[in-house]
């Protein structure tokens, strides 16, 4: 059974910005990449997918069961969502906050349980951040956020695991790190990941299939080199790409090339200044 399924889906906000008769599915231990140009949909449709809005038409069924249908806690003990940007309102320690994700596991009885702890210690390794522990939220860097924002997510142990732009704000260490993290989530076939990301040559090497968005709809959808070809790039960013394949892996990786009036497609961000700029 698909751990997601998304029929013909439609929202639009008052702007008129959002997603048109989308439908997909994303199957158990499989890692499907969201991608596309800026206000193509695809942090709307994540919001979709973790229930901060409803579809106006069509269904989205997570483990087989109506998202709407779904109460709060029983969602949240299936997905765990890592945003963008991830603020804390009070200087709780990194290790409470990792510990809140524990909380749909909570029952009716005290949640700091051995297991809890256990698990809130575990996420922080794998994370890399077990040494900030004891260090207060709003000491971190961005970055160093981002990665509590992970491990939370990660201790929350839900069968779909959804990251809008992990790794827009982290050096290329922790940017290793991340990617470490959801290749290894992925290959244990313990859950569903599903990864927004502007950084196309990331998502191709990484992700075993894609779907690429555009003005709210569906462009294409199926494995990287299905996906990653100048025949869909082109129209979905408004400018000519050119597609090579990676001389290691074999996969497909995206350049911008200059249009008739100098100006550059940027379609592939290779620094993370470039793809700060990029971001929606």
């Amino acid at each position: 059974m698909n751990t997601v399924e998304v029929e013909n889906v439609t929202f639009r906000y008052r702007t008129g910005q959002g997603v048109d008769e989308v439908t997909f599915q994303a199957a158990p231990g499989e890692l499907l990449g969201i991608v596309g140009p800026n206000s193509a949909g695809k942090s709307t449709l994540l919001r979709l997918l973790s229930k901060v809005v409803a579809p106006q038409r069509g269904r989205i069924l997570i483990q087989g069961r109506e998202i709407g249908a779904l109460p709060r806690l029983a969602l949240a003990q299936r997905v765990a969502v890592v945003p963008q940007e991830f603020h804390v309102a009070f200087p709780f320690r990194v290790a409470e906050v990792v510990l809140m994700g524990r909380y749909p596991h909570a029952g009716g009885g005290a949640w700091e349980s051995h297991r809890d702890r256990a698990v809130a210690q575990a996420a922080l390794e794998a994370t890399g951040i077990a040494d900030l522990a004891s260090r207060r939220m709003d000491e971190l860097s961005g970055g160093e956020r981002q990665l509590v924002s992970i491990a939370r997510a990660l201790a929350q142990e839900a069968t779909i695991l959804l990251l809008d732009e992990p790794t827009a704000h982290l050096d290329l260490r922790h940017q290793g790190i991340v990617l470490e993290i959801l290749l290894r989530h992925h290959q244990r076939g313990r859950g569903t990941t599903i990864l927004v990301s502007h950084d196309l040559n990331l998502a191709a090497e990484h992700c075993d299939r894609l779907l690429l968005l555009a003005r709210g709809a569906v462009q294409a959808l199926g494995r990287p080199e299905e996906v990653i070809t100048e025949a869909h790039l082109a129209p979905a960013y408004g400018c000519p790409v050119t597609v090579e394949r990676h001389p290691v892996s074999g996969r497909p990786r995206v350049q911008g090339v200059l249009n008739h009036r100098g100006n550059h497609g940027t379609v592939s961000h290779h620094s993370p200044d470039a793809r700060e700029a990029g971001r929606s």
